[in-house]
């Protein structure tokens, strides 16, 4: 049955090879997509193909993807391949994707996920000209129901001069009342407080407004979601967790959170959704949250009845979850509300409802600094997301990472990350499974003191806790003790041998 119940959007329906015929060289296209959940399934591989037709010929074809965050193969990757991405932002995970970026074949632009939907609006990423939005359905009155993510949506819709409806049947009709749609957002000198208090406020509409005029092709799908399967939860992810669950409680105890703690947001992964996965065996209830993205954990929490309100943009979820999602989605719209990431990521919002941020890293510095975002200073892996957005406005800011990687040759804290993404400044708590360093008015070297001690694996405290002594008489006193010569010799080292142990 048709998911599509307005006469007048009936008339637009198209294959996906022909409504991709209507996007053309150098357009900047605006995708639907937020972590492998909402993107669409059938434009994207048609435009691929129609790009590599135009290069077969030798022609130029090439265009700007702007999306919520990461999508999928069947997007980022098929569109990546063929060499016909020359700008990408704000955040992406795919291979194929990450190698053309790095190796020059596309531009990216990384920024804080709460930064796109403003800077698209003041076309500092230029003009935009398509938007291809999945939607679970298209209502009789005109409106839209979204699918499993939000993201940046409203404001491609907003925006775009032309306008390609993915409506997808694989995505729960039972979705709709899960949306909240906010469209009181607006640039200074006009902006005004956003009127969410609480995670489970609903400030918004259900559904996505759609200027029919704008409207060129209405596509029907039938295609899931791509979800990935979480690890299984390994003792590294428990002793993380624990230490987390034991600071809460401390926090508790001091008299700095209530007992059912202030929401938690929690970035994506596998370690962080085992962080998620800890809290069921937590004496902590009625939690919430106010996140970015519900993963599996989360919805596990919600099972338990741990979690009673839990708001974010987007789903990432493993295909049982997801199955449990389509199956319940019903039942799940009583707690689980979904915003406008420029509404999931304000800072404003953030920093109101006190939340406590968790987010993963690549590594951190004696001091407190964290790179999430490169290897070896140049090389992009993924890009900040919303880690900037929460880190820098929570109420207490976490890190959550193994001591060490790849085995054990690389130590995940080093004298100097490579790459600057959380300052000090902004960056509070270090958790891994050797232990927590609560860095909450410390100085510079009690900082190093606390990470080396409590946070370093066995393998590499020696060689930190050397540096930070001899950096220490060579800066004479000063602020932040550093050899900068034997700081960038950890990652020179790597390079050379493939790994940072002597």
């Amino acid at each position: 049955m048709s998911r599509i119940f307005n006469e007048a959007y009936k008339a637009k329906v198209m294959s996906a090879d022909d409504a991709a015929a209507l996007i053309h060289n150098g357009d900047n296209i605006g995708f639907s997509g937020f972590t492998g959940a909402g993107y669409p399934k059938a434009v994207p591989g048609a435009l691929a193909t129609r790009i590599k037709a135009a290069h077969a010929r030798g022609d130029e074809f090439r265009v700007g993807v702007y999306t919520g965050a990461s999508t999928a193969p069947e997007l980022d990757g098929a569109l990546a391949e063929t060499g016909g991405i020359s700008f990408r932002a704000p955040y992406q995970s795919d291979p194929i994707m990450r190698n053309m970026i790095n190796k020059g074949v596309s531009e990216y632009s990384d920024m804080h996920l709460s930064h796109s939907a403003i800077w698209m609006r003041q076309g500092f990423l230029g003009h935009l000209h398509v938007a291809v939005i999945e939607v679970t359905a298209i209502k009789a009155d005109g409106t839209a129901v979204p699918s499993s993510s939000i993201g940046n949506n409203n404001v491609y819709l907003d925006t775009a001069d032309k306008i390609i409806l993915e409506v997808n049947e694989w995505q729960s009709l039972d979705l709709e009342g899960m949306h909240d749609v906010y469209y009181g957002t607006a640039l200074p000198p006009d902006r005004l407080p956003i009127p969410l208090t609480k995670a489970a406020d609903r400030i918004g509409q259900t559904t996505m407004k759609i200027d029919f005029d704008r409207v060129i092709a209405v596509v029907e799908s039938n295609a899931e979601d791509r979800n990935t399967p979480f690890k299984p939860l390994d003792e590294d992810s428990r002793a993380i967790a624990g230490h987390l669950i034991d600071f809460l409680g401390g926090e508790v105890t001091a008299g700095r959170m209530p007992t059912n703690l202030l929401p938690l947001q929690s970035g994506v992964g596998n370690i962080a959704n085992a962080v998620l996965a800890g809290l069921l065996e937590s004496p902590f209830e009625n939690l919430t949250s106010y996140t970015e993205v519900i993963q599996d954990g989360m919805v596990d929490l919600i099972d338990s009845g741990k979690v009673i309100a839990a708001s974010a943009t987007a789903f990432s979820l493993s295909p049982t979850a997801a199955e449990r999602m389509n199956n319940h989605a019903a039942d799940y719209r009583k707690s689980i509300i979904l915003r406008p990431q420029e509404i999931s990521n304000h800072p404003e919002n953030i920093r109101r409802l006190g939340v406590v941020a968790c987010n993963g890293m690549i590594e951190a510095d004696m001091y407190g600094n964290v790179n999430s975002t490169h290897v070896m200073g140049s090389k992009m892996q993924n890009g900040i997301g919303g880690s900037g957005d929460f880190t820098r406005n929570a109420y207490i800011s976490c890190f959550v990472t193994p001591s060490t990687a790849k085995h054990g040759n690389i130590s995940c804290f080093v004298p100097m990350v490579s790459h600057h993404d959380h300052t000090e400044h902004d960056v509070q708590v270090l958790i891994t499974e050797r232990g927590l360093a609560d860095l909450r008015g410390l100085s510079p070297k009690q900082r190093a003191k606390s990470i080396i001690e409590n946070c370093v694996h066995p393998d590499y405290q020696a060689a930190l806790s050397d540096y930070f002594e001899r950096a220490s008489k060579t800066a004479n006193g000063l602020q932040t003790p550093h050899d900068l010569r034997e700081a960038l010799s950890w990652h020179v080292r790597f390079l050379e041998t493939g790994s940072m142990k002597q």
